[in-house]
């Protein structure tokens, strides 16, 4: 049975099941269409496009075409598109083009949540309160441009200090098992042996991040999920510190069991994605149970590795870092020979070799990775 729920204090009623669509960047019009068509037909109704890349707006927005009163779409203020390269900017010119470039591109008049977008620095937060940017974005919200407002983050001090002012609605939150628990001189098992189905345990999750979920309770803020499953990594036994694969079902159960969460947004790339994301709502509590992982080994953390979420851009040569660190892991940890991808690393047209050594990318990184040096390994193996 499809599940819905009203964000919060909005009034905004979604499913619970919602489409990520950064996934579909770079994709050819055909794919993005079938996965928006069968996401639809399948009962989701809640979008999330933050990508500034001008080719997947416009591709979704033509999906749309005559769909928009039936869906709910998320929207970024300050993803941009520079140099042909994804970036985070609060410029206020640079904000106002691209906002208006996604309204134009999508075809609409209105986004029902506008995110300052990835804001994981306090720092900045506290700048961003006092800046004309912030005006902008309020002053959308009065008239209707964007019907709540949201800030999307990595880092719950930011994200408590944002739910303390009281300026937004809405929390788009990176969660999932090994961001939320506490390295493990601790045992987990006395959380989830008396509640095997229900992860609702409070007792050991980073103190930082259970009073950021007490406090969006408290306030009536809705959690929007982004990283679920860890980008991929959780699904997989070679990455996931837990030395043991979680299934979608599983990583999607943990994140609804957290205080708060209204929704949980899956990058879905293919039609068989769709349906395995939504049968989350028939799934059994056994396919759902995730306690007998998370109780096995509690020493992981996802500190260091990369999220190929490209929020180290923009590169001063042009890499694609995030395919870059993905295209590293399949050698080094998936264990596919180099050869059989060295195509497609080729194919990047800038790769490693053209790293400048700069650091910038490692200064914006929200996951602390020592990029240079994944650069220097990538050049080895690859070149």
């Amino acid at each position: 049975m499809i599940q819905e729920q009203i964000l919060g204090k909005t009034g905004i009623k979604v499913r619970k099941i919602a489409l990520g669509c950064e996934h579909l960047q770079g994709k050819d019009e055909a794919l993005v269409r079938s996965v928006i068509e069968r996401a639809v037909e399948k009962g989701i109704d809640f979008l999330d496009v933050f990508m500034s890349e001008p080719n997947v707006r416009t591709y979704i927005g033509r999906t749309l075409k005559g769909r928009r009163k039936d869906l709910k779409i998320q929207g970024h203020i300050g993803a941009i598109w520079e140099n042909g390269q994804y970036a985070v900017s609060r410029d206020l010119d640079c904000c106002k083009y691209f906002f208006d470039d996604l309204l134009t591109r999508l075809n609409t008049a209105y986004i029902d949540v506008g995110y300052i977008h990835c804001l994981d620095d306090y720092q900045e937060w506290e700048r961003l309160t006092a800046s004309k940017t912030l005006e902008y974005v309020q002053d959308l919200k009065d008239k209707k441009v964007i019907h709540a407002l949201g800030l999307s983050t990595h880092n719950p001090i930011t994200a408590k200090r944002a739910v303390e002012s009281g300026l937004i609605d809405v929390l788009m939150f990176a969660l999932n098992p090994i961001y939320d628990l506490i390295p493990p001189d601790q045992e987990i098992w006395p959380i989830v042996e008396e509640k095997p189905y229900d992860y609702s345990g409070m007792d050991q999750i980073r103190p930082e991040r259970q009073e950021l979920y007490r406090l969006c309770e408290s306030k009536d803020i809705p959690i929007i999920v982004m990283k679920s499953l860890g980008a991929g990594a959780l699904l997989s036994k070679e990455r996931s510190p837990y030395e043991e694969a979680m299934s979608v079902l599983q990583c999607i159960h943990y994140a609804f069991t957290r205080p708060v969460v209204a929704a949980v947004m899956l990058g879905m790339q293919t039609v068989t994605e769709v349906n395995e994301a939504i049968s989350y709502y028939d799934a059994t509590d056994k396919e759902k149970d995730y306690s007998e992982i998370l109780a096995a080994r509690t020493s992981g953390t996802f500190d260091g590795r990369c999220m190929y979420c490209n929020h180290c851009l923009p590169c001063e040569a042009g890499i694609d870092i995030a395919s870059v660190n993905k295209y590293l892991d399949l050698v080094e940890m998936d264990q596919i020979p180099a050869a059989t991808v060295q195509e497609h690393y080729a194919a990047l047209g800038k790769t490693a070799e053209d790293c400048l050594e700069c650091y910038s990318c490692e200064q914006r990184c929200p996951f602390n990775v020592s990029i240079v040096e994944r650069m220097d390994r990538a050049r080895l193996i690859f070149n």
